[in-house]
């Protein structure tokens, strides 16, 4: 029985500190992910992610590979207190600690990718300034027609993510995006929201780089997965190999259906989500999606105790 499902934050998740409760609690174990880090990626890592400035935090560069390695150092440590997934699955950037979650690649390979991935989307963004948002009250459908809407007038904008109902996430170009954003306050979104992740991520502007991360993720051990795993930008399993690499190069420029991943979970047999990593924002999407689910979260002490304390529970009854 699958029971319980580990899903992992991406982009935006990031805050100045987010990994203070992980050192407190399991200092050996911080310590040791964020040295090996900021020696094999030669930037202070465990400064940035501990004091910041957030400015600094929130370049891609950095906050790629910091948001991964919080949620790995969350996972070992319900791992240590008996707390294991039945599968997985994570939300675009995620997926990268997903992937090592079910054994499919070493963590150390999964930094690399994932400041590889942060480089690269960063000199996209250099040379066209990018923006993401996400449209609260408003299907996904009508997003994607006035996203295709503006860009008749110019510039790129789409729709690259399904988060869950009335949540979609738009892409493109700083300009193009917020002509959306005021198109579908027109349309009666009752919110947009700039996001934190920044960029031009999951759209078609990232087109230039694909290649260049495609010989990347080549050269990059992969396995088949030992967990069950989703990917969030199919809603598929991912059984192979294999399919993890198509399913992280297709990721660049596809759109997140996080609401699609999230039904393949509970199809699968999950009841239980497990937010690993900072923030809690999945949490909040997951019972939009599956109302019935219970939800737990990791992202400070007092969260960490209460997963810690429902398992403990569960597992006496």
């Amino acid at each position: 029985m699958i029971g319980t499902a580990f899903v992992f934050p991406g982009q935006g998740s990031q805050y100045v500190g987010m990994d203070s409760h992980l050192l407190a609690q399991r200092p050996d174990l911080a310590d040791a992910y964020y040295r090996t880090a900021d020696d094999l990626l030669g930037i202070p890592l465990s400064r940035l992610a501990r004091q910041g400035p957030a400015r600094d935090l929130d370049d891609p560069a950095v906050s790629q590979p910091a948001v991964l390695l919080t949620s790995l150092v969350t996972l070992d440590l319900l791992r240590g207190l008996g707390i294991e997934p039945g599968i997985v699955a994570g939300h675009s950037l995620g997926e990268y600690t997903a992937l090592v979650a079910a054994d499919v690649l070493e963590w150390t390979d999964a930094l690399a990718l994932v400041r590889l991935r942060g480089e690269l989307v960063a000199t996209v963004d250099d040379r066209v300034p990018g923006a993401t948002a996400a449209v609260l009250g408003l299907d996904r459908a009508r997003v994607a027609r006035l996203c295709a809407e503006v860009a008749v007038g110019g510039g790129t904008v789409e729709a690259s993510g399904d988060n869950g109902p009335g949540q979609t996430v738009i892409s493109g170009e700083v300009a193009a995006v917020a002509r959306a954003a005021a198109a579908a306050l027109t349309a009666g979104a009752s919110r947009v929201v700039p996001l934190k992740a920044g960029g031009s991520f999951h759209s078609r502007l990232l087109r230039g780089i694909e290649a260049e991360f495609t010989e990347a993720l080549i050269a990059t051990p992969f396995r088949d997965p030992v967990v069950p795993l989703v990917s969030s930008t199919t809603g598929a399993r991912i059984t192979t190999a294999a399919e993890a690499v198509v399913a992280l190069r297709s990721q660049l420029t596809s759109p997140v259906r996080w609401t699609g991943a999230v039904r393949a979970l509970g199809a699968a047999g999950a009841d239980r989500f497990v937010e690993v990593g900072p923030g809690r924002a999945l949490g909040g999407l997951i019972r939009r999606i599956a109302p019935d689910a219970r939800v737990h979260a990791t992202d400070n002490a007092r969260q960490l105790a209460l997963t810690q304390h429902a398992f403990t529970t569960t597992a006496a009854v």
